[in-house]
């Protein structure tokens, strides 16, 4: 389970209104029927149209300034195992999400505890996911993916006349750069645009900046996990807790679905990568034995090639230097503008 906690984007990407971040939402309705097209929803409601969700956002923004967001966007996005083990159910998702909303409210350090009723949100799932740049079957195809462009630009000049060059000799060149890249799906190479397969849904919400009364605000973008401030010769609480929500967020999938989770899908042990990998490797190497043959395949599944079970203990080391490819294969890095784990 990834998660990410991202504030409007401000200046010249997104505005004042959150239109644009909807319109963006709904590209994946683009040329679907009616009864295709996937609605927001939340707490009360399956089906809630684009507009609906644009006129509530905009209309919750009493006394924000022009440089504060008017809005955050959550991304949840479960594992191709997680989405295995509930089927794909959008139903289950949705769920899940108002489950998750309702922990998320729960994470706010207030005097007056936050609860579901104190949000504005709205979500939405949606099933497909597209290869980017930063992907790592895109970037290992890349170098193929150079070299046939460049022959591509050559072949359009030999038809224009501005090169003298045997085609046939270059198209086969084309084919066998494109069998020889690493990555590919029903035969084609891996590029960035292309779909992915599999299981791929994941959910967008959008909750404002001001609480459903309009009344204060609720920023899980604080810098405070929680505390107290003296405001006007008064002791009030302040804080979002981060830590709480994403470790939480994975909980209350388990619970709800009864999901059996591994160790290497814990927040706890991606925290303890990043810290430690010496002891991240000693943990995966205490676990019972069917456990740790779920870990190391669940780490195989990263595109990461693991070192052998029976690995003596004195060569713990030598192995964690394989593991730290890890921090490529799980993205770990955590963005100074998206709050993520």
């Amino acid at each position: 389970m990834y998660l990410t906690i991202t504030p409007q984007k401000l200046g010249n990407t997104y505005g004042q209104s959150v239109t644009d971040f909807v319109n963006y939402l709904d590209k994946e309705n683009l040329g679907n029927s009616t009864d295709q097209c996937e609605s927001f929803f939340n707490h009360q409601s399956d089906q809630i149209p684009s507009n609906r969700v644009i006129e509530k956002i905009d209309a919750n923004t009493a006394k924000l300034k022009k440089t504060e967001p008017r809005f955050y966007s959550i991304t949840v996005n479960p594992s191709a195992r997680e989405l295995a083990f509930i089927k794909n159910n959008p139903e289950a998702l949705k769920d899940y999400t108002r489950k998750l909303m309702e922990h998320y409210a729960g994470c706010f350090n207030r005097d007056n505890p936050i609860t579901i009723r104190d949000l504005k949100y709205y979500a939405r799932v949606e099933h497909q996911r597209h290869y980017k740049g930063f992907d790592r079957e895109v970037r290992e195809n890349a170098p193929y993916r150079s070299q046939i462009i460049r022959l591509e630009n050559q072949i359009r000049m030999v038809k224009r006349g501005e090169l003298s060059a045997d085609l046939k000799q270059m198209k086969k060149k084309i084919a066998l750069l494109e069998n020889q890249a690493p990555h590919k799906i029903n035969g084609q190479m891996i590029r960035q645009g292309m779909l992915k397969p599999g299981y791929q849904s994941h959910i967008h919400i959008v909750v404002s900046r001001r609480d459903a009364s309009n009344s204060f605000s609720l920023s899980p973008g604080s810098k405070y996990k929680a505390s107290q401030v003296l405001l006007h010769g008064k002791l009030i609480k302040r804080g979002f807790d981060r830590d709480r929500f994403y470790q939480g967020a994975e909980t209350t999938f388990d619970r709800l679905f009864d999901y059996p989770r591994n160790y290497v899908e814990t927040y706890r042990s991606r925290k303890t990568f990043v810290k430690d990998q010496s002891k991240y490797f000693a943990q995966i190497m205490r676990l019972p034995s069917v456990q740790k043959q779920a870990a190391f395949k669940i780490l195989e599944q990263t595109g990461l090639r693991v070192p052998d079970l029976r690995i003596p203990k004195t060569k713990i080391q030598l192995a964690v230097k394989t593991f730290n490819k890890l921090k490529r294969a799980m993205d770990l890095g955590v963005d100074s503008k998206a709050m993520e784990y």
